[in-house]
């Protein structure tokens, strides 16, 4: 089933995201948190690429592996920025091999080793790049990612915007936001959406706190803010991981409860391999998931 699809029949999408484990595990460790995951019973799961591409080939057997055995839908994120145009098309022929429908189609992140090898010249720039592609294919549902505090590379909201506007102008059915902690940022960001004509359905991108250092860094990665009440908590609870791990899912419920109570069209839950807390969180919400959704 194609996720664009979903959206017209579900009020709230409730999805889940995971990684591939690191290419010295075996990838079987995942399988192991998919059979927990599967008893929240989402509506998606998408699957992360990786920086430069190194998971991908995992990425796709994992997506298979939701698709054709938890029968659940999932959802491919596919990176372009370190791809040859051939690379993207055999990707294309495995998802089709295996009943992979929708694409999260992503420029990803510049790999962090200095002596990664970029094709030469680059045959993909930029996430539009890959949308158009994708659309000419005709045989998925296209996603792409959103940002409610703008780019961290883009000197303007404004320009990000139209950015976004662009991608979905060439076919974007969907769009995933990267993760943030303050409800009104987002509430802001969708009505500057709305005011740009972009009118396709919004998954909020939710990350629960669970470890002071790992939140630290990814608000100076991705240039999120953290609200003063979630900088208490870490300051409260840093050293006692039990406290925070409860605290922070706690936050992340009343996170979800805000949008859904706001009317978002999904959330999206980013797991990190951490079955136990994601079904916390949505068996927190599973009142409210039913009710909007009979």
């Amino acid at each position: 089933m194609k996720i664009k699809d979903l959206y017209e029949t579900k009020k709230t999408v409730i999805s889940l995201e995971i990684f591939p484990p690191k290419l010295d595990s075996p990838v079987e460790t995942v399988f192991k948190t998919l059979d927990e995951l599967a008893d929240i019973n989402p509506d998606f799961i998408s699957v992360t690429y990786g920086a430069g591409g190194k998971a991908k080939d995992r990425t796709l057997e994992i997506a298979s592996k939701i698709k054709n055995e938890y029968n659940i839908e999932s959802l491919a994120h596919l990176t372009c920025i370190s791809a040859t145009k051939n690379q993207i098309r055999e990707a294309f022929e495995v998802m089709r091999k295996n009943n992979i429908e929708n694409i999260l189609a992503m420029r990803g992140d510049i790999p962090e080793d200095p002596d990664f090898e970029f094709p030469n010249p680059l045959q993909y720039e930029h996430a539009a790049d890959l949308i158009s592609e994708v659309k000419a294919e005709r045989d998925f549902s296209i996603g792409a990612a959103c940002y409610p505090e703008g780019h961290v590379e883009c000197d303007s909201k404004v320009k990000d915007i139209k950015y976004l506007k662009d991608k979905v102008d060439m076919g974007v059915d969907f769009l995933m936001t990267q993760l943030f902690f303050d409800n009104e940022l987002f509430f802001q960001f969708m009505e500057q959406i709305d005011i740009a004509g972009i009118n396709v359905p919004v998954s909020a991108g939710i990350m629960p706190v669970l470890n002071k250092n790992q939140v630290v860094r990814m608000t100076k990665l991705s240039g999120c803010q953290m609200p003063k009440k979630l900088i208490r908590i870490l300051d409260r609870y840093e050293d006692n991981p039990a406290a925070l791990k409860e605290a922070g899912e706690a936050y992340a419920i009343e996170q979800i409860i805000d949008l859904m109570a706001w009317g978002v069209r999904g959330i999206h839950l980013y797991t990190m391999n951490k079955a136990d807390t994601a079904k916390r969180i949505i068996g927190n919400i599973e009142n409210i998931r039913k009710l909007q959704n009979n």
